[in-house]
């Protein structure tokens, strides 16, 4: 099937798999737009998808443009993957098969936004409309067919399984939500049936805690109260959006002394879960008495522990990412087989025309019928000729072999020799 150097695109990044929640923050862009801008310059077609646990940049064009141009950009340490492998890590990761929860769902809808802010952007391309909308297919069939999502979690709710891991049931504790966005909404979602004594929802635009609050039967709370309703909180899961900390280590350390036992002088403690990417809680927030920060690589657990059920569905969702993938590249292939044998036939169609019309002009001024029978004699004797031909060029190009479809081609067209280079 086709070699990687065929198919032009390539993915880089870093992701759970290669990077630490450190490593992830540092390879962030903070400005999506504006990146996306810059990187369209230099290929045919860029999308950035940037999750709390990935950052990867999808392109069409070759590695080693995109190796230079991450380099360029003082990024070190990634992942690479070109021509065919791009498409497969494409599909496994819409599959949710790369996922740090294996068959989690969120990431239909976030390679669907990156491919929205692509075109908002004006810097994805035909291909690569094609590519994401493939792969997305892809990760639908997948879920349809197998149950790899059966038992699956979120980021957000393994953060909530995390928080009951440390501190047993969540029955009647108080949990602060930070972020009403679409984590915040698992979070919550998955706090709802934890019969919580009380449930705040915080957020920097009031009104959207307020939505989120009403959905799931919480209380909504504005950012400034935001260290008050830690200070009652059992647990707090912030996942804002904000490019820099919200939670910051001295304001914390102050609500944890407003926690303090009476009698033995140390806060009751808090289990702190930040799943945002960048990071919502300020470094050095651990160092503070009373507080047990978690961040997603803390998450890494959850997975192992719910895995084991979806073992043998993810192994089914391999077979069947396999199968499309290698549908999907016939389909490139049968695309690069009509462009190779567009050259053919225009070829071919021109000297007919050129030979049509000699005939016609030695049997001097025919009539109207006899031109109509030399020009479909022509054409008739054109396309049986180029049969084999175009059979065998088609073949080529749909195995992924281009050299010799092309070769075909030329020995034709301009009496150019096969030569045999393998």
């Amino acid at each position: 099937m086709n070699e990687p150097g065929l198919i032009p695109i390539a993915i880089a990044g870093v992701s759970h798999h290669t990077a630490n929640v450190t490593a992830l923050e540092g390879f962030r862009f903070p400005d999506d737009p504006a990146f996306l801008q810059q990187a369209g310059k230099r290929f045919g077609g860029v999308l950035l998808l940037q999750t709390c646990n990935r950052v990867e940049l999808i392109v069409e064009g070759g590695a080693d443009e995109l190796r230079d141009f991450l380099t360029e950009q003082g990024r070190k340490d990634f992942f690479m993957h070109d021509g065919k492998g791009a498409l497969s890590h494409l599909f496994s990761l819409a599959s949710g098969i790369d996922s740090m929860i294996v068959g989690e769902d969120q990431i239909i809808g976030q390679l669907k936004k990156t491919l929205a802010d692509a075109q908002e952007s004006a810097t994805t391309s035909p291909f690569l409309e094609i590519c994401i909308n493939k792969a997305v297919h892809v990760g639908i069939e997948v879920r349809k067919r197998t149950l790899i999502n059966r038992g699956a979690v979120s980021v957000g709710s393994a953060a909530v399984l995390l928080a009951e891991s440390q501190i047993g049931s969540l029955e009647g504790k108080h949990i602060l939500v930070v972020g009403s966005g679409e984590m915040g909404l698992l979070v919550a979602q998955a706090l709802a049936a934890k019969q919580l004594t009380a449930m705040y929802v915080a957020n920097r635009t009031y009104g959207r805690a307020v939505i989120l609050a009403n959905k799931i039967g919480g209380k909504a709370v504005r950012l400034s109260e935001l260290y008050h309703y830690i200070t009652l909180s059992d647990v707090v899961i912030s996942c804002t959006s904000a490019p820099h900390p919200i939670i910051h280590k001295n304001e914390l350390a102050q609500a944890m002394k407003n926690r303090c036992w009476p009698v033995e002088g140390h806060p009751r403690p808090l289990i702190l879960i930040d799943i945002a990417q960048p990071r919502d809680v300020e470094q050095g927030a651990e160092t503070i008495d009373g507080v047990r920060l978690f961040s997603i690589d803390n998450l890494r657990t959850i997975n192992e522990q719910t895995m084991s059920t979806r073992k043998a569905e993810a192994e089914r969702a391999r077979e069947f990412v396999d199968a499309e993938l290698e549908l999907f590249l016939r389909h490139l292939n049968r695309k690069s087989a009509d462009d190779v044998l567009a050259t053919l036939h225009t070829w071919a169609d021109t000297v007919r025309i050129r030979e049509r019309d000699r005939a016609i002009a030695r049997m001097g001024n025919p009539d109207t019928r006899v031109a109509e029978i030399v020009d479909d004699l022509t054409r008739v004797l054109a396309k049986k000729l180029l049969t084999d031909a175009t059979f065998s060029i088609r073949e080529s190009a749909e195995e992924g072999d281009l050299v010799t479809a092309k070769a075909l081609v030329k020995a034709i067209t301009q009496g150019d020799r096969i030569t045999n280079s393998r």
